[in-house]
């Protein structure tokens, strides 16, 4: 049976588009229906969002044809300095420190800003596949070989898969019979980037507080991005200050290691949870990113997470198209689901864990947490274990678009 597509992905935010260029890039016809305005987050503004994008999400965008463009705009994470910390009073001493020299690959990772990435991804979508901005999919009914797709201005498509990159609250998911779990972390996460007087010499920060993780992580030039968890009340009323209060507060956090502190663009915040569909396939659906996992951002990882997804996705099913298999059915989408969803899972409850661990001033526990990561530190070789596994170098088996390959 034709249909109008292969591949029908609802979401346009950084997933969709990159799994959307892969297919494409293998001849797979494809289109990406994305809510939003096209341009809606290409602005050349700076805004403050940024990601820390792991060595093998690097490789997948070279391997998509992007990180030509991308690389002038990336900060290298040369290194990882993790403390506890408590309010008012900055980081407790160093317990937890990588240095990327000590690994073959180079930077941990890359920090690169949502405007950069988004532009990048929109203008490959522009010359490769089909974009339908302003658009979004409000009902699906899978048959046995193609799966009917409405949009919400009306029209109907068809495709033989129809892909949910469309967040935590995905309608794909909840169309298709999907359910999920978790819980509310009863903290809000306040994101902004920060001007500082001094070089961040390429290094991220992690303090431990009490009341939530507050992450540093460098931009190019003499700029930061700031996550910073908080209780949900805290954040609440941290939210509602003023940009000079603001920074009052975050002051004795930061710390003066870089100097004199401005903010430098918008501030944001968004409530913290953790959502895992309880599958990640259905008939003719297949979820990735949010969609399937939504994590707590405290390793950084929600990103590079939803690449792995879109890596060995994009991986099954060409290879399904070059064997002549139907690309949405059962069995191919099994392997999808087989191959990410322990993955993604165990390292969702691992950053659970740590969030646990971590947000907890017990005494006791402070001094375990301290010689646990003090150990790491000590031992080269558990040390580079760690660093490979943040540089996402440690997936098994690793998608070929995660290294760098061609699919």
């Amino acid at each position: 049976m034709m249909t109008d597509f292969d591949v029908v992905i609802a979401g346009g935010g950084l997933n969709g588009p990159a799994l959307g260029l892969a297919l494409a890039g293998a001849g797979l016809r494809v289109a990406v229906v994305d809510p939003r305005p096209a341009e809606a987050r290409a602005g050349d503004a700076f805004d403050g969002r940024a990601y820390a994008m792991a060595v093998a999400s690097q490789r997948m965008m070279k391997a998509l044809g992007l990180w030509d463009q991308l690389h002038a705009h990336s900060q290298p994470i040369l290194q990882v300095k993790a403390s506890q910390g408590q309010p008012g009073a900055g980081a407790a001493p160093l317990f937890l420190h990588f240095d990327s020299a000590e690994i073959e690959e180079g930077p941990v990772g890359y920090m690169l800003e949502d405007r950069f990435l988004y532009r990048a991804l929109l203008a490959a979508m522009n010359r490769r596949i089909t974009h339908l901005p302003g658009v979004s999919v409000t009902g699906q009914t899978p048959g046995s070989s193609s799966v009917t797709i409405g949009l919400s201005d009306g029209r109907e498509t068809t495709a033989r898969l129809l892909v949910g990159a469309d967040g935590r609250g995905s309608g794909v998911a909840a169309r298709a019979g999907i359910t999920r779990r978790g819980w509310d972390y009863g903290q809000t996460a306040l994101v902004a980037a920060i001007d500082h007087e001094l070089p961040h010499q390429g290094i991220a920060h992690q303090y431990f507080m009490p009341t939530g993780p507050l992450a540093i992580l460098p931009l190019p030039g003499n700029r930061s991005s700031v996550v910073w968890s908080e209780t949900r009340a805290n954040a609440d009323a941290i939210a509602a200050l003023p940009d000079g209060f603001f920074l009052e507060v975050l002051r004795p956090r930061f710390g003066d290691f870089l100097g004199s502190i401005a903010l430098a663009g918008q501030r944001f915040s968004y409530p913290l949870s953790l959502s895992l569909a309880d599958r990640y396939v259905a008939e003719r659906v297949a979820l990735v990113g949010d969609a399937a996992h939504g994590v707590h951002p405290i390793a950084g990882q929600g990103l590079n997470l939803g690449l792995r997804d879109v890596a060995a996705l994009a991986e099954t099913v060409i290879d399904a198209a070059r064997r002549g298999e139907d690309i949405g059915s059962p069995l191919v989408l099994e392997r999808y689901q087989g191959w990410r969803r322990f993955d993604a899972t165990s390292l969702a409850l691992g950053m659970d864990a740590v969030n646990h661990l971590f947000g907890n001033d017990n005494p006791a526990l402070r001094v375990a947490r301290g010689l646990g990561m003090g150990a790491v530190t000590a031992f080269p070789a558990l040390r580079r274990r760690f660093m490979r596994q943040a540089a996402g170098l440690s997936v098994d088996p690793m998608p070929r678009l995660l290294a760098g390959q061609d699919l």
